[in-house]
């Protein structure tokens, strides 16, 4: 298989024309997820592991972005866009099978729901007690006039799922709901959202539909500043979507509309890939890259405290450059970060090159064995260390960047 091929497999695309960066790095811990046991052997659990979390306070720790997926087969309500799961043939079928082996389920046992949660909760539990992870739901692509559009949707993950699992598991779990603003009974189901704990809304534009801009949204952004619940919203290019109509409506200047209705926002990967016009130039906007529009709001003094970027996906080698030396650099803005895995993407192992970020001078080279070692037995408590070890010079990300139940958690909700 041509390495260009495998790239789009895993909705790369971006990678895929990164030239000889993509190559020269490709994949040298493998392509596959060993799916070793989450538990560390004695090595592992040393002294290493323990400085990632010094001065980390774990009942503040949140992961913001962990995605929870399914079939269906457990009566769950999920679904999953037949051209991945069912063609042997297609693109967009490689790139689920490599996110199913991600997450350490056959599929062929037909208990990809119920095994998903279970791997996913043997990660968690090699947390220190209190740490907890944001599971995900995420709702089906809507036409203009609010009508589901199968065709063009990747999967869907019922807010009940989200709501369900996280109850099940709620010194592991939280959840946040995804309702998309153009549905008949939008505001309904953000009410009952609310009443059985979404810590937010999440939104993923490219793929699901929704302009943020529109004035369509602003009954829904007014009911979120009711509830103050925060948004999620992905910002930049979604490199599983087609079609420029889609890509557009990941301009992080778009969210502007939800911070001027009160609404506490989250930049996904701090909007950190493709190019987005620049909606503030007038009437011949130019192209620019988003996480410089990104990074416009965020020096934006009427936005601080209420808009924050989200760090998931940030060590992959098709974000790694600027973007990341960026927020390294920048610790002004590092109380405005979110944690967040984008599990199971962190198990995806062409994804995230250690040597890579080495040399670019982000990682010390006598860690990379420690982390490499670390990511096959627990993808996700690998994202957190890396980024806990990762320098750009002599800066880290601050504390603050990881103890974020702050942002999610209103006061009339707080736990233990």
């Amino acid at each position: 298989m041509q390495r260009r091929t495998l790239l789009k497999f895993l909705g790369m695309g971006g990678l895929a024309a990164a030239g000889g960066l993509a190559w020269h790095y490709w994949p040298r811990e493998g392509l596959l997820n060993a799916c070793l046991d989450a538990r560390l052997p004695p090595d592992l659990a040393d002294e290493r592991l323990i400085a990632a979390w010094e001065g980390i306070d774990p009942h503040q720790f949140r992961d913001g972005h962990v995605h929870l997926v399914g079939l269906g087969d457990g009566d769950t309500g999920a679904w999953v866009n037949p051209h991945m799961s069912r063609s042997a043939v297609s693109l967009q079928h490689a790139q689920f099978r490599l996110y199913l082996n991600a997450s350490c389920v056959d599929s062929s046992q037909g208990k990809v729901d119920q095994d998903y949660v279970r791997r996913l909760a043997s990660l968690a539990d090699q947390l220190p007690e209190g740490a907890r992870l944001m599971l995900l739901a995420f709702d089906y692509h809507y036409t203009a006039d609010g009508t589901v559009d199968r065709a063009n949707s990747t999967f869907y993950l019922p807010n009940q799922r989200a709501a369900e699992v996280a109850m099940g598991h709620p010194e592991r779990f939280e959840w946040i709901a995804s309702i998309h603003p153009y549905r008949e009974d939008a505001l309904e189901t953000l009410a009952q959202a609310v009443a059985n704990g979404a810590r937010a809304v999440k939104w993923l534009p490219p793929a699901q539909g929704m302009d943020p801009a529109s004035p369509r949204c602003d009954a829904f952004y007014a009911a979120m500043r009711s509830y103050d619940l925060p948004l999620l919203s992905h910002g930049g290019d979604e490199h599983a979507v087609e079609g420029k109509e889609f890509q557009r409506l990941g301009n992080p200047l778009r969210l502007r509309r939800a911070l001027e209705h009160g609404v506490r926002v989250i930049v996904a990967h701090c909007a950190s890939q493709g190019q987005g016009e620049d909606l503030d130039a007038g009437s011949k906007p130019k192209l620019m890259h988003n996480f410089d529009l990104f990074a416009r709001m965020m020096d934006e003094p009427e936005w601080n405290g209420r808009l924050f970027g989200d760090i998931s996906a940030m060590v992959q080698v098709n974000r790694m450059g600027r973007p990341l030396r960026t927020l390294l650099g920048r610790p002004d803005w590092h109380g405005r970060l979110v944690n967040g895995s984008d599990y199971p993407l962190p198990g995806v192992m062409p994804l995230i090159s250690l040597q890579a970020l080495a040399d670019f001078g982000y990682l010390k080279a006598d860690l990379l064995p420690f982390l490499a070692r670390l990511r096959r037995h627990n993808p996700l408590l690998f994202d957190f260390v890396c980024k806990r070890y990762l320098r750009y010079r002599g800066q880290g990300f601050s504390a603050m960047a990881f103890e974020t139940r702050r942002v999610f958690e209103r006061p009339d909700t707080a736990t233990g």
